[in-house]
């Protein structure tokens, strides 16, 4: 074989897009093309290595007929990659030789279409593979040599055509400059065309066209392997929505989860704390009639019964929270205010062994929310960075203003706007990503068993959703975590309210009005009615909202006050309030609820249209609200 012919095998196979590996039977490489160094990261040359080096899992049983099997190659720097092979053998004079071609399919699934092209390209590689082999053997003769030539430039040519086809296809359908891949692989294809047309009638100029097809196809490649990249980049966009979509979903169903277990534990809780309540004043009365310390004993045992049901009641609320179902009165206030007003409490909580340190930027825009929630958002994040701090460390509170912009907005999945923004950082223990993706669930916590509740983190994410903002935890194990929270700007000047000290009272408000209660359940129905009573009420009850609506028709005397259940069977209590204002225009309105947010206005935020009472209640909240309610004027929303 001539130098020329050398050089114009080598330019072949330096000039392939895929790598190239001749191996002899001893499992050595025989010949490597420019490809297969770049992609297994070789600067020197691949002869002489052995492949099982390249390929530690090896590549299966060879053939004599072209295959494609997969295998994990093994990169000089130690990093592994999934390739597709196309495998084949040749017989020489001294011995059988593999060729493979090789391709990195790494991060998508190889194709029944991308296979064909393989193999067929594979058969092309093999004739070049072949006649580089040859030159070990010997000078072949010339006229052996044109044959084998026109033969190649023909099945090139024909190969050519068919990889243009391809490539106009594939652009069609790309997601990246459609119309202009459509165009250039036409172009691709009629210059192709006329190349091959040229080959075979002037044999001068068939080197220089196969050589001007040969990179047009690099650049269709490129193009490809470009609209390849936006694809990917947009089925990992494409999955990070959708996990979010799916935690979404399963914290919405948590939330509805807990929601409902709260309100059929408050309407119980309300049954103990005033039954026990009811025990305990007696056991007071008889302990002070009676010498010796016989009711010692039982009413210590009933402020047991009241403590743990107390505690219970906390629980509720923070299950409530969290389930977004809490029935909130927010207004316009300052997060730095807010910081400011608990700052003692979070020194007593934190400790002396945790530095607590602020950074409150000047002249904070407002947000809108509960006061008390503010306030619960704060503690419970310093107190979850306390218990990561249990040798000492430092709790840092920022607040600042911030613009989320269009380009942010899908990172912190909150809309672009402006928003106040706190950030609570700890230098303590940290979180794996997978205690990161479980932090805001109700119940979970890696604290031992009955150290926590595994509501904290739960509660601030109820109350930071309900008050239309926006939490990211970011966190690294023996480095800190940091819990950033956005709460929209507010829209609304605060609220001046004047402190109303006829409300300070020395014992429960008492009256002699008539009560119409309403409730479904029969227990919390008898212990209101109860208090109302012991109160000097005259109460009236009624278990639905029809025995209500036929109370008020039928009723001889005033009803002064509706105590009506919020969530009730068949009609709910915003409906029967309305029906009976339609009877008693005169009549005051009071809810009871501790899971009203599917009824009372969206997302439970409690306005001033109606009162509410929130289960569970004590004697002296329910006797506030009742005399609250009944000394303000009707202001119920028809």
């Amino acid at each position: 074989m001539s130098r020329a012919s050398e050089i114009v095998y080598a330019t072949l196979l330096d000039g392939a897009p895929d790598a190239i590996l001749a191996v002899d039977k001893r499992g050595l490489i025989l010949m490597a093309n420019a490809q297969a160094q770049v992609l297994f990261g070789y600067d020197d040359q691949l002869v002489g290595v052995p492949i099982a080096q390249l390929m530690p899992k090896g590549l299966g049983k060879r053939s004599s007929r072209p295959v494609v099997v997969q295998i994990e190659g093994l990169r000089r720097s130690g990093t592994s990659f999934l390739g597709e092979v196309s495998l084949s053998t040749t017989s020489a004079d001294d011995g059988q030789y593999t060729t493979l071609i090789i391709r990195d399919v790494s991060g998508r699934e190889a194709i029944e279409t991308e296979r064909v092209r393989l193999e067929s390209q594979a058969d092309r590689v093999r004739v070049l593979a072949e006649a580089a082999l040859v030159k070990a053997e010997g000078e072949k003769t010339e006229a052996e040599r044109v044959r084998l030539e026109v033969e190649d430039q023909r099945r090139k040519a024909e190969e050519e055509k068919a990889t243009a086809e391809r490539v106009r296809i594939d652009a069609e359908v790309a997601l990246i400059q459609a119309e202009r891949e459509k165009s250039e692989a036409e172009r691709v294809r009629l210059e192709v065309e006329d190349q091959r047309l040229k080959a075979e009638v002037e044999k001068a100029t068939a080197e220089h066209v196969r050589l001007e097809a040969e990179m047009q196809l690099v650049r269709a490649e490129a193009e490809k392997a470009e609209a390849e990249r936006v694809r990917l980049e947009a089925e990992i966009e494409l999955e990070r929505l959708e996990g979010q979509l799916h935690q979404s979903q399963r914290m919405e169903s948590l939330g509805q989860l807990a929601g409902g277990v709260a309100h059929d534990f408050n309407n119980l809780l309300s049954v103990i704390l005033n039954y026990t309540s009811f025990v305990t004043e007696e056991l007071t009365v008889a302990a002070a009639e009676t010498s010796g310390s016989r009711w010692e004993g039982p009413l210590k045992d009933v402020t047991q019964i009241q403590i743990a049901a107390e505690r219970a009641s906390v629980l509720t609320h923070q299950l409530l929270a969290f389930a977004r179902r809490e029935v909130i009165q927010p207004r316009a206030l300052s997060f730095n205010d807010a910081i400011t007003n608990i700052e003692e409490i979070l020194h007593r909580t934190i400790g002396e062994q945790i530095e607590l340190t602020f950074d409150l930027e000047p002249n904070l825009s407002l947000v809108v929310a509960d006061p008390g929630h503010i306030e619960q958002i704060i503690l419970n994040l310093a107190i979850n960075a306390r218990d990561a701090m249990p040798q000492g460390g430092t709790l840092a509170i920022e607040t600042s203003a911030r613009d989320i912009t269009e380009l942010e907005w899908q990172f912190f999945g909150a809309p672009a706007g402006s928003y106040v923004c706190v950030r609570i950082s700890d230098n303590g223990a940290g979180m794996s990503p997978e205690v990161v993706n479980r932090a805001f669930e109700p119940f979970f916590t890696t604290k031992p068993r009955g150290e926590g509740s595994g509501l904290g983190l739960a509660t601030v994410y109820g109350i930071i959703l309900q008050s239309g903002g926006f939490t990211k935890i970011y966190s690294d194990e023996g480095v800190g975590t940091t819990i950033t929270v956005l709460l929209p700007v507010a829209k609304i000047q605060p609220e001046k309210k004047d402190r109303d000290e006829s409300s300070i009272r020395n014992g429960p408000p008492s009256g002699t009005e008539t009560v119409l209660v309403v409730d479904d359940e029969e227990g919390l129905r008898e212990v209101t009615k109860r208090i109302l009573t012991r109160s000097g009420y005259t109460v009236l009850t009624a278990s639905s909202g029809t025995e209500a609506i036929n109370t008020a028709r039928s009723y001889k005397g005033a009803i002064d006050l509706l105590l009506t259940d919020v969530i009730m069977p068949k009609m709910q209590g915003p409906a029967v309030a309305r029906l009976i204002l339609a009877i008693r225009p005169d009549v005051r309105v009071l809810f009871m609820s501790g899971h009203a947010q599917p009824v009372l206005e969206a997302e439970a935020v409690l306005g001033t249209s109606f009162q509410l009472v929130e289960k569970p209640f004590d004697q002296r909240m329910l006797l506030d609200q009742v005399r609250k309610s009944l000394d303000a004027a009707v202001t119920l929303e028809t």
